[in-house]
């Protein structure tokens, strides 16, 4: 399963970006799809997740004003993120658990990570 992630850029405190994340490969499910981000010199944290029954979970510290969706058909995943602060700058990546299947049928279960994209948040 191939994650293909799009949408960072430079925007100013109390702007918005949206995130978008495609999942792509040869018979596979998907279950949770989250964002996570890592800051210059911090550890990569969990921002939102979302299973494929439309259960969340967000960082405390985006709460209110980060949004995750996910179009089930498309195996697609967004980050809507608002009120941006200039502490929500770091390289964002997606991340898909995913079941696929081989050609003689056995399942194989994984963790999938796009590759990163930067988020910039000027004060």
């Amino acid at each position: 399963v191939q994650l293909q992630a799009s949408g960072g850029g430079l925007v100013q405190a109390g702007g918005s970006l949206r995130l978008t994340c495609a999942a792509s490969g040869r018979r596979f499910s998907i279950n949770t799809m989250g964002w996570h981000r890592q800051a210059p010199g911090k550890q990569r944290e969990l921002v939102a997740a979302i299973t494929s029954g439309g259960s969340t979970n967000y960082a405390d510290s985006v709460k209110g004003r980060f949004t995750i969706s996910r179009d089930n058909a498309k195996n697609t995943v967004y980050l809507q993120m608002n009120s941006l602060k200039p502490e929500d700058t770091a390289v964002y990546y997606c991340e898909a658990d995913s079941l696929s299947w081989t050609d003689e049928g056995t399942p194989i279960a994984a963790r999938n990570w796009g590759q990163g994209t930067q988020v910039t948040v000027s004060s």
